[in-house]
């Protein structure tokens, strides 16, 4: 049975000091079942994406959506995590279930509550998706600044291209309305170290890194033959899903291979290229992992992602749209929340539910989602299936 997206709900992102975790994964699980038309006793399962990695005290988070409606109770539910990418690991684990047809109707939740940490608990937190024994004590800024390095060392200095994707994602934000921040932070100041933009990690800037942000967002899955009564229903094309050596030794980190390999597999799979595409949601955990991926998608070849930003081809009117929504570095970035609120985005837009992001006559939406340093890479291609 192929699964279908019947419906889903997306919280804001940013610092929510009034919601805790439970309160971000009931809100959506609500919300999202009431959008879908569905019924709490119909839910076969739950799975829910959460990082936590001791952001907040409930590590076993797993029962929480169940306190939003009381025939819920004793409804299967299990956590999953696969560091940024847990949020796409907990939708494709209730695919494989609706696939196998043990279960009809799924619910997949994503939620992650950061901004009750300080910085440096969050940084801490964040630092347990590398590898201990080589990268103990090395941050995520500091990982993707080795990416920044090796780059800028091979291809020379990309300062300004990392500049222009930050400042692409904060005006597309302006356009997403749960967008963490809505500011128009234009390519002068994203490309200047001032007391607003200091250097993180060199030569990465605050600009070039994603926010740490609260949310969480939900999707209901269903069978084919279920999905046929339901308004919406969204299907995917291609789900591919591969993991690399987890120490960056073992990798040759300009090459991305995990993730071009994933979107190699997905573009395959459905049986597409580029031109077939619509829009693309990618992972810009860093403006360094943006650029990345563009040469991962294929847009330019290795060396010369610069030129799909400073040529226009992910812009808003480009060939390939990337990151309409403010992607993680203006849409926030509430880890085990961001898979699932990649694939809620790509929902509306296919199904032209996507306000002012809106594409025109989209047919094909891909998004990619990772976990760590390019070591679990998902990628789906989605499709308006109503």
């Amino acid at each position: 049975m192929k699964p279908r997206i019947v419906g889903w709900a997306h919280t804001q992102f940013g610092r929510l000091d009034g919601l805790s975790l439970e309160d971000l994964i009931v809100k959506v699980t609500a919300e999202a079942m009431d959008h879908a038309e569905v019924d709490a006793r119909d839910i076969d399962g739950i799975w829910l994406g959460n990082f936590n990695a001791g952001l907040t005290p409930d590590g076993f988070a797993s029962s929480l959506a169940l306190g939003a409606h009381p025939d819920l109770r004793f409804t299967p539910a299990t956590r999953v995590e696969n560091a940024c990418a847990s949020g796409s690991a907990a939708l494709y684990s209730a695919m494989s279930a609706v696939s196998a047809g043990t279960v009809k109707c799924a619910l997949v939740i994503g939620a992650e509550k950061m901004t009750s940490q300080s910085t440096e608990g969050v940084t801490r937190a964040l630092a347990s998706a590398s590898y201990q024994a080589e990268e103990a004590g090395v941050s995520f800024p500091q990982i993707f600044a080795r990416f920044a390095e090796a780059y800028f060392q091979k291809y020379g200095d990309q300062s300004a291209a990392l500049a222009r994707i930050a400042a692409k994602n904060h005006a597309n934000a302006l356009k997403n309305p749960l967008a963490h921040l809505q500011k128009d932070i234009g390519f002068e100041a994203c490309n200047t170290v001032s007391e607003k933009n200091l250097m993180i990690a060199a030569p990465l800037r605050m600009t070039d890194c994603s926010l740490i942000s609260d949310g969480a967002a939900a999707l209901i899955l269903t069978s084919e033959d279920v999905a046929k009564t339901k308004p919406h229903q969204v299907g995917f094309r291609a789900a591919t899903h591969v993991n690399d050596f987890l120490p960056m030794s073992k990798r040759d980190i300009l090459a991305f291979e995990g993730p071009a390999t994933a979107i190699a597999q997905a573009m395959d799979q459905a049986g597409v290229t580029l031109s077939d595409l619509s829009f693309a949601e990618v992972h810009d955990c860093f403006t360094i992992a943006e650029l990345l991926i563009y040469e991962a998608l294929g847009l330019v070849s290795k060396g010369q992602g610069a030129r799909a930003i400073e040529e226009g081809m992910v812009l808003s009117d480009g060939a390939l749209p990337v990151n309409l929504s403010g992607g993680l570095k203006a849409k926030g970035h509430p880890v085990g929340a961001t898979g699932v609120s990649m694939h809620v985005l790509a929902a509306q837009q296919l199904t032209g539910n996507a306000g002012e992001m809106q594409v025109q006559n989209p047919g094909l939406g891909l998004v990619f989602n990772m976990g760590g340093s390019g070591v679990a890479n998902y990628c789906s291609i989605l499709e308006n299936a109503g």
